[in-house]
């Protein structure tokens, strides 16, 4: 007895409080259904047909029902149905008058489907196809059932109501395999098989199974199914946690970057971003992040400085190659800021400087040294001087293109030792006040301070690292080596790198653009410029239907590409975050005039930097 009363009790819960039945309706409970069985169906299909009904905005259930047809029988009918076609041509042809292209095409395809069968490449099946539309009130139901009738048609069904077998329309659409309508027709294999709906424009989960909510990040919401895009960059399964943004100016690039960075910063990633216009001030200060200012006043960032970090134990380490990288990454620094790759003659002289600048602070190849103070680009300058003077052409040629940024008009990032290290869960680096000469070279120096913190292994968290407008950096190619690098090895540290750009044409116009883009496991593409689409096309190998979605997106619509799953999205934000992420000049002169704030100059932390290796030197001991 006790079980039978928790049956019922469970089945209860699947049970409408009430159920009013009319010709054309149902009230079930509070809502309002209509059900409709298809009786008509195009001549031909593709695969998938039916995913419009599938993304259909409102709430639509589809009920398919199959029977298969014995192989004797299906022959039979064929048979038949061929001789009643095969009867009426001759008698049409007999009396003279005109052949009706409707038999013709029947006769063909009844004749190429008996073939089919009769080889075995087929077989023939009774498909019953059902609708019902949900509704919260009399008025809309009449709303939807235009809507879904009109969808219907552009899909070349016919959409009959179950007028007086509402209830039986109704329990057709239900889980339970009862086709208590019986308006069937015949298909074949490969038109069943065309109506099942195996792709879909969302985005697949990672466990299907699971009913918890979806992780990652919001996007916002599928264009076409209104559904929401998650996409969880971190996730299991993903080769890389770098991402790459393509956009034209305008078409919401930073908006959805900035929309991103601070999802992010709810899950507790720390972020890095390189801003090159001042776009990240107003949201950095509204989440308690840190601000760094490049070009103001006492703002230096020293490339000669050694990859030391203190452990929470107090003890010094660094990698046991700490030098030799540092002497590497400065031939980078170097070729940044003479525009150019130095020749062998000059790398050789570059070489011999950099050394004798760290032997000059009495930093060497022993470990024990490098806690020592490092040497500015001030030493290397003179000493390559000094090696001019003695008769090194190549040295002295350097020291010439290096006097701007030592005694001349860009010195203010060179000119003494690193003043600001910054830490915290955002930190923001501008390059706004940097002349567009040094932009370049600062964007490389900020990148190898994030990355110091991003590759320590005494600190182990999720990370992103945005470089917004990373053509100031492409076109140079030491910097884009440095990028591609960055890249490549950000995975190991459990980092991500975020790209984002305007110019496709220098990220894409070389082999290191297009090698960083392959190493962005997640892809978005915004609306991009007739100038630009064909090598966008060419490279992430568009349909004709995605080019021109991305030649007529609207501002904040993108293709979200992560490997073979593609979703065309329609970013969005809540007012507070629009408030914090939008650059639209007149609304940010609207929020200055309502909005009354105090200096806006935001502090500098210091931190020490660090670089990674998998083998550590505990200079303490040594």
């Amino acid at each position: 007895m006790t079980r039978r009363s928790t049956t019922l009790h469970a089945s209860s819960a699947f049970t409408p409080d009430a159920l009013s039945v009319g010709a054309r309706h149902l009230e079930v409970g509070g809502e309002w259904v209509a059900s409709f069985a298809i009786t008509g169906f195009p001549r031909e299909v593709h695969p998938g047909w039916l995913s419009p009904l599938l993304t259909y905005p409102g709430r639509l259930d589809v009920s398919v029902h199959v029977e298969p047809i014995d192989p004797a029988t299906a022959a039979s009918r064929l048979k038949k149905r061929l001789a009643k076609l095969e009867s009426g041509r001759r008698h049409t042809a007999e009396h003279g008058r005109l052949h009706d292209p409707h038999v013709e095409a029947a006769t063909e395809d009844a004749y190429e489907l008996s073939a089919r069968v009769a080889r075995g490449e087929g077989k023939l099946f009774r498909v019953g196809l059902y609708l019902t539309i949900h509704a919260h009130s009399e008025r809309s139901l009449a709303d939807e059932v235009a809507a879904l009738r009109s969808l219907c048609a552009s899909l070349l069904l016919d959409a009959k109501h179950t007028t007086y077998r509402s209830l039986q329309g109704w329990v057709s659409t239900l889980p339970m395999g009862l086709d208590l309508i019986g308006m069937r027709r015949t298909f074949d294999t490969s038109a069943l098989a065309a109506a099942y709906p195996f792709t879909s424009p969302d985005l697949p989960a990672p466990d299907p199974t699971s009913v918890a909510a979806p992780s990652g990040v919001l996007y916002g919401y599928n264009v076409g199914s209104q559904g929401l895009v998650h996409w969880d960059r971190f996730g299991e399964g993903m080769h890389n946690h770098n991402s790459v943004i393509l956009g034209r100016s305008g078409a919401g690039k930073s908006y959805l970057v900035k929309l991103e960075l601070l999802r992010n910063l709810y899950r507790g990633i720390e972020i890095a971003v390189v801003d090159p216009e001042d776009e990240y001030a107003r949201l950095a200060a509204a989440v308690g992040g840190t601000y760094v200012h490049l070009g103001g006043d006492a703002v230096r960032l020293n490339p000669f400085d050694l990859p030391v970090h203190t452990r929470a134990d107090g003890r010094r380490t660094a990698p046991k190659d700490a030098l030799v990288r540092r002497s590497l990454f400065l031939h980078t620094v170097i070729a940044v800021l003479i525009g150019r790759e130095p020749d062998a003659a000059e790398r050789a002289a570059l070489d011999r400087g950099i050394a004798a600048t760290y032997q000059s602070v009495g930093i060497t190849a022993d470990p024990r040294t490098w806690t020592r103070p490092s040497p500015i680009l001030r030493t290397l300058r003179d000493i390559l001087t000094a090696a001019g003077s003695a008769g090194d052409t190549a040295a002295g040629e350097l020291a010439a293109r290096l006097h701007s940024y030592v005694d001349g008009a860009f010195k203010q990032l060179f000119d003494g030792p690193t003043t600001t290290t910054p830490e915290g869960h955002l930190v923001v680096f501008s390059l706004r006040d940097l002349p567009d000469e040094l932009k370049s070279i600062g964007t490389l120096l900020t990148l190898d301070t994030v990355w110091r913190r991003v590759s320590n292994p005494a600190i182990r968290r999720p990370r992103l690292v945005v470089v917004d407008e990373a053509w100031l950096l492409m076109r140079d190619q030491a910097g884009a080596e440095f990028l591609y690098r960055m890249a490549k090895a950000s995975r190991k540290h459990w980092a991500g790198l975020t790209v984002a750009t305007q110019d496709t044409a220098d990220v894409l116009g070389s082999d290191l653009g297009k090698a960083v883009v392959a190493n962005a496991a997640t892809q978005i593409l915004l609306r991009q410029a007739s100038q630009a689409i064909d090598e966008i096309t060419r490279t992430f190998d568009l349909s004709a239907g995605e080019r021109q979605f991305l030649l007529s997106a609207d501002r904040g619509q993108g293709l979200l590409s992560a490997g073979t799953q593609r979703v065309a999205f329609q970013s969005i934000a809540s007012p507070t975050e629009h408030y914090l992420v939008t650059s639209n000049p007149a609304e940010l002169a609207e929020y200055a005039e309502h909005t009354h704030t105090a200096d806006g100059d935001q502090p500098y932390v210091d931190l020490g930097l660090v670089e990674a290796d998998d083998e550590q030197i505990d200079l303490d001991a040594a």
